[in-house]
């Protein structure tokens, strides 16, 4: 498999890291980001990189979803990842806030959340260009998974990981907690 996906992930990464230590326009707040010295993320892991069919639903049913602020969002539920990770078999569901948007939104919580990973989950932006393949097929990559705003401030509102994402499994990629 070509490395270039970890390259860009790195870069990525690299990315980020400069807007939350520099932009006014950061999560980070201002009294910390003289101090901030990046993020902290597990080693790029081929094997929590997956290319899967998205079985999408007949009959979209509409989710609230709670926030970290005891607010609530409504999405779609769209379709359901089925994979396996360290030898067991887990779904994912995927979610949209708007219909005609291609993109998809996955939220999950992990065996790793609130020990090594932000405590109420992680997210993945699944983006057509970047993340659909020639034969539409999603990538599914745990490396770009990334915490919500919420995780580096009280100021931001974010949407929870519906219980039906809770994974028992532990998801060792993408962004660990912060602090």
């Amino acid at each position: 498999m070509s490395t270039d996906w970890m390259a860009e992930i790195q870069a990525d990464r690299e990315a980020k890291d400069e807007y939350f230590g520099t932009n006014p326009h950061s999560p980070i707040p201002a009294a910390e980001r003289d101090g901030f010295e990046g993020l902290s993320y597990y080693p790029i892991d081929e094997s929590y990189r997956f290319e899967l069919p998205l079985h999408e639903y007949d009959d979209r049913e509409s989710v609230t979803v709670g926030t970290s602020t005891d607010g609530e969002r409504d999405y779609l539920r769209w379709g359901q990842f089925r994979f396996e990770v360290n030898g067991e078999e887990v779904t994912l569901e995927a979610y949209k806030s708007d219909p005609d948007d291609e993109r998809l939104w996955v939220p999950f919580r992990d065996a790793t959340s609130g020990e090594e990973t932000y405590g109420a989950g992680r997210y993945l932006d699944l983006e057509p260009e970047s993340h659909r393949t020639d034969d539409g097929t999603w990538v599914l990559d745990f490396n770009e998974a990334y915490n919500p705003t919420c995780a580096y401030s009280d100021e931001y509102e974010c949407p929870l990981p519906p219980t039906e994402n809770w994974l028992d499994v532990r998801i060792e990629a993408g962004e660990k907690a912060y602090h």
